[in-house]
Order: structure tokens, then C-alpha cells, then sequence
């Protein structure tokens, strides 16, 4: 007989183990048709409840209604998807005393919640090193933009906490772990227990050793606490750079424009979203960032950044200044490894994890932008909920494995409608590449092997979520490929997937 094989599910990368898939993924929520062929089998969770996920950003909302907008990326509440269901039950859990889960954001939050539903008698324990409630970090830029108030930052309120039963901890910060004694130092000098831990202490902005960059004026952009800074410095006419043309930089300077800020963006690659996007759609997009009044220069180098006290100008490589009275540097994150580092944990450029996203200590767990699960650090929002939901039923004593997704990205603020998915650049001549280019629009389809592997849509996305599917099902384009098929015949295919 046959050894039993197991499915991946291709929106999140939840590994179910069994002869056949099941009927809905107790991660995300998504159908039967979701999964693929992966390995071999195991038992597979039970039931959570009833969800819906964005087709935009990944975002996985709970409920029995979709809500009116997306609070992740502003999507409507018909680019929700239904995905009611079943998932982990608790009584599939060990029994599990203490729990603590150190960080506050997303995959933090994720894990706690995962850990509550799977093991209702576990005492949870939320550390989270900023003060307030864990909120929407993604929706900073739109809250620089003025698009979203304060008041809609936080995921939760604060009485959801308490009804819960989960203990939030906030403006603590983890100092130190102890794997033999099975116990975390908090900032404040005292020690909790835990029988199981999950580290999700997130990022810190990478800030490059340039000279002047601890001048006033010069700031990043990761908590509320920046953001509120940020708006206390800008205004009309008020000139401010922003290093780094990624997808924070750009929404930065959208939204600083938008505040009336005269606004550059400094970016060292040929093109914008270098990891997001290929050279022509890149290009595409500085065209389009400068048409709303954002001057755009690629690149360039940063030599020194000028002033007395408060910065003046940023300069070039070259010779050349540009004017600033604000410096938002915008050049990436860097995982928050070193609690784990001085604990002995496994660490490369984040905490080593496994598809149970468990660490090289006994009882310790991390996810979300901290980990590194098969050699990649995603710094996404969609993939660190996904690991979170994991790595807190697995604390809670289930065996739920995850295998990674494709890396997909949506553009905010600015008013340009971009998606990506995949890979973005051919690695070989077994790639074949799809694609068209006018003056507002640029589209690029990347197969291998029939299988599409990558997408690229600016200007229009009209068919975004039906590229994120393709991406992630591996649907097989044998019949269309035979027919050397335009993009626009790409996109009417993905038209009638849609309506299937």
C-alpha cells in the first residue's frame, strides 16, 4: 500500500497531513481546492471559526461578516472572501499551563489568540514593548496621510483582552531568556515562568552608518510615537527626504505630500521596489510617483547627511545637496534577534525556525518579521499572521507544520494601484515571460514549468486576486501557453478563472 501523502495549502502554508485535503484550512480559512500534493501525513487540527480574507492583502478577519473595509490595506468588503472554518479544537491541545508570547504585534497577537482557542484553561501572558494597545502597524503611512484617525489603530480594544482571558502587558520589554529555568526577565527586573514561549519581538528600522544621521530632524518611520513625531515636524512647504524607495518609503512620501510637504525621494537602485518589481515596471512607477509632485532620484548615494544640531540638506555622491528640514529614513527593518542571540538560540539573520516554527531551545517558538523559516525572513504582514496563528497552536500542543507562501505586495496611500506576487525577475531560460507596457500601465506574467510564478500588475489590478491564487495554486497553463498568449490574453484567462 501506498504511504499516505499530505497537502501544502497555497494561501498560507499550512502542511495538512492525511490521504485526502481537508474540506477548509483551520489557518487562513481556505477551500479544499487550495491545497496541493506536499508529503507525508499526520493528523490535522480541527475547527476555528469563521473568517474572511482580504483578496488584496492577505489580512484574515474574524467574524461572521466581512467588514466594510479592509483595515490592513482598504480593500472593500467585496474583496473579501468567505472562508468559514473549521480549525483547531481544544481538545486536541496537551494540557498547557503557561504560555508567554513576547511581542505585540501581528504574529504576537496571532499566537495568542491561536493559543486561547486551542487551549481555553492556558494562562496567556502578552508582552509587548510599546505602550497602548497592539495595533495596525501597516496602517501607519495612511495614519501619516491622515486617511485613518488614532482611534482605528488598535486591532483590539482593550476589553477584548480581559474577555479573553489574556494578560496584556504593555510598555514591557523582554531582557532577558532563560531556556533552563524555562523563564523571561522583563525590563522592569522581574522573572515569569512560561511552559511554553513564543518570541515575536518583530523589527527595528535599519539606519545605515551614515554621517549626521543622529542629527535632529532625522527620524524612522515604525511605531505610533514616530508617526506622531513625523506630523509634529511636517506641514505646507516643509522639505523633507525620505531614504529608501521601497514600499514604506514611497507610502512615507505619499503621505507626507499629502500633508503639503515639498517631499524627495533618495533611492540607490536603477528603479523603484527593486525586490518588488522588474526594471520596467520600476521605472514605470518613478514616472508616476513624480506626476503627483514627488521628486524621485534613483540612483544615487548618500555621503553625508549636513547641518548643525538639526539637519539642513542630505548629501550626494557626487557633490550634489538637497534641501530637508525632516530626514525619514526608510532603507528596511532588521529582525529583533538579540534576545535570542544572548539566550543560545539558532540564529542567522533571524531566529532559525522549522515548519513548526520551533527554535533550536525545548518549549521556545518564534514567528512574524523575527524569524527565519527556510532561509527567509519575510517582513510581511500576511505571512507573519500566518506563522503567529502556527507557532501558537503548536504552543498550545498541536502539531500544525507551515511551508512557506509567495511573497506578495500591495502599494498604499499614494493612489496607485500596484500588486505583485512572486518571483519578479526569469532565473534561467526556463522561464518565460509574459508582458506589455504603455505610459500608465506595465504588466508581466512569469511562468515555468505551465505553472505561473510571478505576476506583476501597475496601473490596473483589476485581477490582482485571481493572480494571487494562480500564484499560490500553481494552476496549470499548459493549454494557454501553447497559444504564445499576449498579457491581455493572460488577463482575460485570469477573467474566467475568476468566474469559475
Amino acid at each position: 500500500m501506498a504511504s499516505p501523502t499530505a497537502w501544502r495549502c497555497g494561501v498560507c502554508g499550512y502542511i495538512h497531513r492525511g490521504d485526502e485535503p481537508p474540506e477548509w484550512c483551520p489557518v487562513c480559512g481556505a477551500y479544499r481546492d487550495d491545497f496541493e500534493l506536499y508529503e507525508e501525513p499526520a493528523p490535522a487540527p480541527a475547527s476555528v471559526p469563521t473568517a474572511w480574507r482580504c483578496l488584496n492583502c492577505g489580512h484574515v478577519h474574524g467574524g461572521g461578516e466581512p467588514p466594510e473595509v479592509c483595515p490592513v490595506c482598504a480593500a472593500g468588503r467585496d474583496r473579501f472572501d468567505a472562508q468559514s472554518a473549521p480549525g483547531a479544537a481544544a481538545d486536541r491541545a496537551s494540557d498547557l499551563g503557561r504560555a508567554i508570547v513576547v511581542g505585540g504585534g501581528i504574529a504576537g497577537l496571532s499566537a495568542a489568540e491561536a493559543i486561547r482557542a486551542a487551549a481555553p484553561e492556558a494562562e496567556v501572558l502578552l508582552v509587548c514593548r510599546e505602550p497602548g494597545l497592539p495595533y495596525y502597524r501597516l496602517n501607519l503611512t495612511r495614519y501619516l496621510a491622515g486617511e485613518v484617525p488614532a482611534e482605528a489603530l488598535p486591532i483590539h480594544p482593550g476589553a477584548w483582552y480581559e474577555t479573553q482571558a489574556i494578560d496584556l502587558v504593555a510598555g514591557a520589554e523582554a531582557a532577558e531568556i532563560d531556556p533552563g529555568t524555562h523563564s523571561v526577565r522583563l525590563s522592569d527586573g522581574t522573572w515569569e515562568a512560561y511552559d511554553r514561549l513564543v518570541i515575536t519581538a518583530g523589527a527595528h528600522p535599519f539606519v545605515p552608518p551614515i554621517p549626521g544621521s543622529r542629527r535632529e530632524g532625522v527620524t524612522a518611520l515604525r511605531t505610533i510615537q514616530d508617526a506622531d513625531r513625523i506630523l509634529g515636524a511636517v506641514g505646507d512647504g516643509v522639505r523633507c527626504v525620505c531614504l529608501g524607495g521601497g514600499i514604506l518609503g514611497l507610502e512615507t512620501a505619499g503621505a507626507l505630500a499629502r500633508r503639503g510637504a515639498q517631499v524627495t525621494i533618495l533611492e540607490g537602485y536603477a528603479w523603484l521596489l527593486a525586490r518588488q518589481l522588474c526594471e520596467g515596471a520600476g521605472r514605470l512607477l518613478a514616472r508616476l510617483v513624480g506626476a503627483l509632485g514627488i521628486d524621485v532620484r534613483l540612483g544615487v548615494r548618500v555621503q553625508e547627511i549636513l547641518g548643525d544640531e538639526r539637519v539642513r540638506s542630505v548629501l550626494l555622491e557626487g557633490g550634489d545637496e538637497v534641501r530637508a528640514d525632516l530626514v525619514v529614513i526608510t532603507t528596511g527593518v532588521r529582525p529583533n534577534s538579540h534576545l535570542a542571540r544572548s539566550a543560545g538560540l539558532g540564529v542567522n539573520q533571524g531566529i532559525i525556525v522549522d515548519d513548526h516554527m520551533k527554535t533550536s531551545a525545548p518549549d521556545i517558538l518564534a514567528a512574524g518579521d523575527v524569524a527565519e523559516h527556510r532561509g527567509t525572513v519575510y517582513g510581511l504582514w500576511a505571512p507573519a499572521q500566518f506563522q503567529g496563528s502556527i507557532a501558537g497552536m503548536n504552543a498550545a500542543g498541536l502539531s500544525v507544520e507551515f511551508g512557506g507562501i509567495p511573497r506578495s505586495n500591495t502599494l498604499k496611500v499614494l493612489g496607485i494601484d500596484l500588486f505583485s506576487v512572486g518571483l519578479v525577475e526569469p532565473q534561467d531560460a526556463s522561464f518565460r515571460v509574459v508582458h506589455h507596457a504603455s505610459e500608465s500601465t506595465y504588466f508581466q506574467f512569469l511562468f515555468r514549468d505551465a505553472h505561473l510564478v510571478g505576476a506583476i500588475l501597475l496601473g490596473d489590478t483589476s485581477f490582482a486576486a485571481q493572480a494571487k491564487r494562480a500564484v499560490e495554486e500553481r494552476t496549470d497553463w499548459s493549454a494557454v501557453l501553447r497559444t504564445r498568449p499576449s498579457a491581455q490574453q493572460v488577463l482575460e484567462h485570469l477573467a474566467v478563472q475568476g468566474r469559475g
